[in-house]
C-alpha cells in the first residue's frame, strides 16, 4: 500500500488485543452528524456482546469542513474511536482500503456516515460472520435515494451481474460486515482504483444477508452526483474484468462481418444491374456509424492502457496525513 509513512508501517496499525469488532465508516463533510453517529454506534455496542471488544475507526477522505476537527474531538471523550484523515480526497472505496490497514477486530463493519445503514443492526450482520459466512451485505427493506439513484443501482446490478457474476438477488450494498481473513485478502490489492465488492466476489461466495430499514440521512446532502456514479461505474467496468474488451472483440468480428457480405452484396450489384446508382446517404452513414464504432473501441482500450499506465507509475491508493493514534504531521510528497 502506498502511504507517506511506509517506512513504519506498523505506526499505523491498532494494537488493542481486546477487540473483536472493529467499524469503520469514511467520512465526507458531515461535521454536523459525526456526534450523533458515534452516539448511535455506541449505544447499540453497549448492549450488545460486543460491548467491550469494539472500535469505530473514522477515516476522513480530505473533507472541506471541519470533519477531521470534529473526529479529533469525538477521540478524545470516547477511547473506542480512532480517527484518521488523508492528505486528499480519494474516494469513498479507497478511504476504506485505507481504513482497511488500521482495523484490529475480528469482524469488520463497513457502513456510511449518513446514519442511513442503522447501527442496530450489527449485531446481526457479525452473528452471520460467526455462523459461517465470510460476507453479510445488507438489503433494504425501504429504500430513502433519489428516484435516479434507485434506477441507477438497478442498473448497476445488471452489470455487476454480468461482469462479476454476482448472486442472483444480492444487493451490493455499502453496509456490510467482513472476516478478518477477507479483510486480510482485500488489503493485498495495491492498485490505485480499488473497488470494493468486486475485490469481495473475486475472493468468496459464501455470502449471507440481513434486511435492514433504510433511514433517513441525518446530515447534509448525499455526496455522490451523477459523475462520481458513473466514474465508480467505469471503475467496476474496467477495473475488475476484462468482460467490455472481449465484447469491443465480438463486436469488432461482427463489423468486419457485415462489412464482408456488404463488399459482396455490391459486386454482385454492380454485375446484375450495372445501371443502377449509387447511394451516397448510405455510403455517409456507414462511414459514420464504423467511426463511431470504431472511436468507441479506443476509448475502451485507452481506459484500460490508462489504468496500466497510473498502477505502473504508482498512483498512491491513498495517502494518510494524521490520525488520532500520532498527531504528528506525517511527511509531504
Amino acid at each position: 500500500m502506498s502511504n507517506l509513512v511506509a517506512q513504519n508501517p506498523a505506526s499505523l496499525s491498532v494494537t488493542s488485543a481486546g477487540v473483536s469488532v472493529s467499524i469503520l465508516i469514511p467520512v465526507y463533510k458531515n461535521e454536523g452528524g459525526l456526534e450523533e453517529l458515534v452516539k448511535r454506534i455506541g449505544a447499540s455496542m453497549a448492549s450488545s456482546a460486543y460491548a467491550n471488544s469494539f472500535e469505530l475507526v473514522l477515516v476522513d477522505d480530505c473533507s472541506p469542513d471541519n470533519s477531521w476537527t470534529v473526529i479529533q474531538q469525538l477521540s478524545q471523550i470516547y477511547p473506542f474511536i480512532q480517527g484518521a484523515t488523508l492528505s486528499r480526497n480519494f474516494g469513498q472505496h479507497n478511504a476504506i482500503m485505507a481504513g482497511l490497514n488500521l482495523v484490529s477486530g475480528q469482524y469488520v463493519v463497513l457502513m456510511d456516515d449518513d446514519l442511513q445503514h442503522p447501527p442496530e443492526a450489527i449485531p446481526s450482520m457479525v452473528a452471520e460472520l460467526v455462523a459461517g459466512a465470510d460476507v453479510c451485505y445488507t438489503r433494504y427493506a425501504n429504500r430513502q435515494h433519489a428516484a435516479w439513484k434507485i434506477a441507477g443501482s438497478k442498473f448497476n446490478d445488471l452489470m455487476a451481474s454480468w461482469l462479476l457474476s454476482k448472486p442472483k438477488g444480492l444487493y451490493l450494498s455499502s453496509f456490510k460486515a467482513l472476516k478478518r481473513g477477507m479483510v486480510d485478502q482485500i488489503r493485498s490489492h495495491e492498485g490505485p482504483f480499488a473497488y470494493l465488492d468486486g475485490l469481495i466476489l473475486d475472493i468468496t461466495r459464501r455470502i449471507a444477508t440481513v434486511e435492514i430499514q433504510h433511514g433517513s440521512r441525518a446530515y447534509g446532502e448525499g455526496n455522490y452526483s451523477l459523475k462520481k456514479s458513473i466514474s465508480l461505474w467505469l471503475r467496476m467496468v474496467t477495473g475488475t474484468s476484462i468482460v467490455p474488451l472481449r465484447m469491443v472483440t465480438l463486436m469488432g468480428a461482427l463489423l468486419s462481418l457485415i462489412g464482408f457480405l456488404g463488399a459482396v452484396f455490391v459486386v454482385v450489384s454492380s454485375i446484375l444491374y450495372p445501371s443502377q446508382s449509387k447511394g451516397w446517404a448510405s455510403i455517409i452513414v456507414t462511414i459514420l456509424l464504423v467511426s463511431g464504432f470504431q472511436t468507441l473501441f479506443i476509448g475502451v482500450l485507452g481506459e484500460y492502457l490508462g489504468r496500466i499506465h497510473l498502477r505502473l507509475n504508482n498512483k498512491p491508493q491513498y495517502l494518510f496525513r494524521f490520525t488520532t493514534k500520532n498527531e504528528t504531521e506525517f511527511p509531504k510528497l
